[in-house]
């Protein structure tokens, strides 16, 4: 299946399902909610509903408040040398907060207070099934789907000290959409898909997420042992090499530009990059 968060009348959201260039509506205020249910699989599958054309449909982050936004850094080879950095022996975890989340084509809010602004592709994975301490070799059981995320970085602010976080989850910079694809459509652990990243139509990332470091059974396990993981919690699986500061000279994004970022067998974000206004 492909299930959405999609904006409707009067400023509300709903889950929807998509089938072929329509999507039907499910009766939850979002994927969250979905998921939430302990049928959702059934209910997502079976359930019928109002019918909307896809095109033209206002996408909404696809957990628009996800109880938590886990993710990863220095989690693929490549990214790891262009940012000069030893090869992590953990995972390296950090969070966002769900106001950093927007729709698969909304603007990326670019804050006035730094020009330093990057983009990072990367695999998203939502929680279907909660869990503590789950074992590696039962964590993609766990897996609801797979979805595409762009770890969009305030450079500056991030390295401002040892924490990542202050660069991370800015206001309104974090596309993640446009769906879900449910586990059972990807290979396990939706390994061997092509990641790529482009910038006004020029392709500045391009990976496979057979090369992830911490693999998406190896991030649930470890996670899941710190906290216990919620239906709907989102994680983003790190990025490959190709972010404008690891480049020489360094490129970051200005507003205008359109930002678009694929996985292979999901789907794409296109997003328009604008000047926040404070």
């Amino acid at each position: 299946m492909r299930l959405s968060t999609v904006r409707v009348a009067d400023g509300r959201t709903t889950a929807a399902r998509q089938e072929g260039d329509e999507l039907v509506l499910l009766p939850f205020c979002d994927l969250g909610a979905l998921l939430a249910a302990d049928d959702w699989r059934d209910r997502a599958a079976t359930t019928d509903g109002e019918r909307l054309p896809l095109a033209g449909t206002s996408l909404a982050p696809l957990v628009p408040h996800p109880n938590k936004i886990v993710c990863l850094g220095l989690n693929y080879a490549t990214h790891i040398r262009e940012m000069g950095r030893a090869t992590p022996e953990h995972p390296t975890l950090f969070a966002k907060f769900d106001g950093s989340l927007i729709g698969a084509h909304d603007d990326i809010h670019m804050p006035p207070v730094s020009e330093d602004l990057d983009w990072e592709a990367e695999l998203g994975v939502v929680v279907g099934r909660g869990g503590r301490c789950v074992p590696r070799e039962r964590a993609l059981e766990h897996v609801a789907g797979y979805t595409v995320a762009n770890d969009v970085t305030v450079r500056d602010w991030q390295h401002r000290t040892r924490e990542f976080l202050s660069g991370k989850t800015f206001e309104a910079t974090t596309p993640v959409g446009p769906v879900l694809v449910t586990a059972d459509e990807l290979p396990p652990g939706a390994s061997g898909l092509t990641i790529t990243c482009a910038v006004d139509g020029h392709t500045m990332q391009k990976s496979n997420t057979a090369d992830l470091l911490f693999d998406v059974a190896d991030i649930i396990a470890y996670v899941s042992t710190i906290i216990t993981l919620l239906p709907g919690d989102l994680i983003l699986t790190g990025t490959p090499g190709g972010v404008g500061a690891g480049r020489d000279p360094k490129v970051f994004l200005r507003p205008g530009q359109e930002l678009v970022t694929t996985v292979e067998g999901i789907g794409e974000l296109r997003n328009t990059v604008v000047q926040d206004r404070l």
